[in-house]
């Protein structure tokens, strides 16, 4: 067998601080796609990627020690830490339920257009998170912490003043700058200061204000939006601005004294251009008609921008993704997994909440109360997993979770109605199962994914399968827009949505077959 070049895999190591940096999944990174943004897509750490970082600290304790430029008081570097990612979380949160209040402000937008909101964000944050992360590593990442936060906040600022529709997507370009500068340095930071027997607990508790975050966002963003959609943006300045005095005069720097390279940022802006026009492709397909030249001519940029990334990938010393790690098995699979399965995260919640605000005619505040009991389920699921599921393959686990999804999907467009009559018998089931789905997949798809990689390559595995994620939220997003479309009856606006769920169902039973290439993991990196 021939073997893998093993200029792929690092020479030394990478900090064991930073080993556990890039677990970023809401979570945030949520995720429904921004309700669970931060819970399972930016703030999602789990036990075993910490454990191997604690292990491997023990053997490179001295240079850890020489990383520390001070010290300071670990519970309120947590509490310091923990606002900003909180902030970060509540914003993707509220956004997405103002989503509809946002297209009725510009006149003229189409829903296709509205979708950049939430796109250009995905797709830059995608793009920017590993570069960014590693860059932290070298130059110094409470630094670099300052600089995501300080322009998080001002971004956010900019983003309530937008004037007009393309305005606010530009300043969200640069709020997913910003949130993929603070996301990693930030528990980078929190690892490097919290004591060794106390870090476990620490990052649980980062990662709890995701869940805070999740139950409040969809409220507090109904109540906000109820005045203006410019609220959900102001809400983050008192919130920036104390994170950002209070971080620079407690949090004490740490940085990897062993990243000597500059990250890929040329293969960054290959993949983010790709993405974008493959989304650019979707969008507006419908409208352009998908035979239409402008349509097949955006695929194959994307196609051609896409093979320029792989290609670059394999010849650039700190590539965005190194390919080596595809190598392994179950790596490989839990990306597959986790791209089919954001997809129907994604669109999931889109169509939830379109469906509610623009069938229903609901207010956004009754949204935002209706949308709720989905996210408050996962992390009750989560922890019941944790507790009484250990002996259970990930595999097997992430399976049902993607199968459960898919029954919440089905669930909800067999009986959601035109009325909205009954909110508990129609849409309330397929919420709560597709939160017991999510409870079961996603946690265990993020952790498992890195479990068959050696340490000093956790980080760098964490970060991409959390980017792989927030490309499949755009995906998902403009799959969903390009099956809505514009339609002016209930009858074909049902059929719209009916089509679209189905869609999502199928591509969530492609999840849950790609979760089933974890059982093998013969598999394992060369380099170990």
């Amino acid at each position: 067998m021939k073997p893998a070049r093993s200029s792929r895999v690092p020479t030394n190591p990478t900090s064991p601080h930073s080993a556990a940096r890039m677990r970023v999944g809401v979570d945030s990174s949520s995720r429904y796609l921004l309700l669970f943004h931060y819970l399972t897509c930016k703030n999602e750490v789990d036990g075993s990627t910490v454990l191997a970082m604690s292990k491997q600290s023990q053997v490179t304790a001295p240079v850890q020690a020489a990383e520390r430029a001070g010290t300071g008081n670990p519970r309120v570097i947590l509490a310091i830490l923990s606002l900003a990612a909180f902030m970060a979380s509540l914003d993707v949160f509220i956004v997405n339920v103002a989503f509809d209040r946002i297209g009725e402000s510009f006149e003229g937008s189409s829903l296709g257009d509205v979708s950049w909101v939430l796109n250009a964000y995905a797709i830059f944050y995608a793009a920017l998170l590993v570069p960014l992360g590693r860059l932290a590593d070298k130059v110094g990442r409470k630094q670099v912490f300052l600089l995501g936060l300080g322009v998080f906040t001002a971004a956010s600022m900019a983003c309530a003043a937008a004037p007009g529709l393309w305005w606010l997507v530009a300043f969200r370009i640069l709020q997913a700058a910003g949130a993929a500068a603070l996301t990693p340095t930030s528990l980078g930071l929190l690892l490097a200061t919290a004591p060794p027997d106390r870090r476990m607990p620490y990052v649980r508790l980062w990662s709890a204000v995701a869940g805070i975050a999740a139950a409040a966002g969809p409220v507090l963003g109904g109540i906000l939006v109820t005045a203006s959609w410019r609220w959900v943006f102001l809400v983050n300045l008192p919130v920036g601005l104390i994170a950002l005095v209070a971080a620079a005069r407690a949090v004490p720097d740490s940085r990897d004294s062993r990243v000597s390279r500059l990250p890929d940022l040329a293969g960054a802006g290959l993949l983010t251009t790709g993405i974008g026009t493959l989304a650019l492709a979707l969008v507006k397909g419908g409208d352009w008609g998908w035979g239409d030249g402008r349509t097949i001519a955006s695929f194959v940029v994307a196609a051609l921008l896409l093979a320029g990334f792989v290609r670059r990938a394999e010849r650039h010393p700190v590539p965005v993704v190194e390919p080596d790690l595809y190598r392994v098995r179950s790596f490989a699979a839990a990306n597959v997994a986790m791209i089919t399965f954001s997809i129907g995260f994604a669109g999931y919640l889109l169509t939830v909440v379109l469906w509610m605000q623009n069938v229903w005619h609901w207010s956004t505040i009754t949204t935002g109360l209706a949308v709720a009991p989905g996210p408050a389920i996962v992390p009750v699921v989560t922890v019941l997993v944790q507790r009484y599921c250990r002996r259970v393959h990930p595999g097997v686990l992430t399976a049902l979770g993607c199968l459960a999804f898919a029954a919440g999907i089905i669930m909800t467009l067999a009986l959601a109605g035109p009325n909205g009559s009954s909110y508990a018998s129609e849409l309330l089931p397929g919420q709560l199962v597709s939160g017991v789905g999510i409870g079961l997949a996603l946690p265990t798809l993020l952790s498992s994914a890195t479990a068959a990689l050696p340490a000093h390559r956790t980080s760098t595995g964490s970060g991409v399968i959390n980017m792989t994620r927030q490309i499949g939220f755009v995906l998902g997003v403009s799959i969903v827009v390009a099956i809505l479309g514009v339609t002016s009856t209930y009858a074909t606006t049902h059929d719209a949505f009916v089509h679209g769920w189905w869609t999502l169902a199928v591509i969530e039973l492609v999840a849950a077959v790609a979760c089933l290439g974890l059982l093998d993991r013969r598999t394992r990196p060369t380099g170990t």
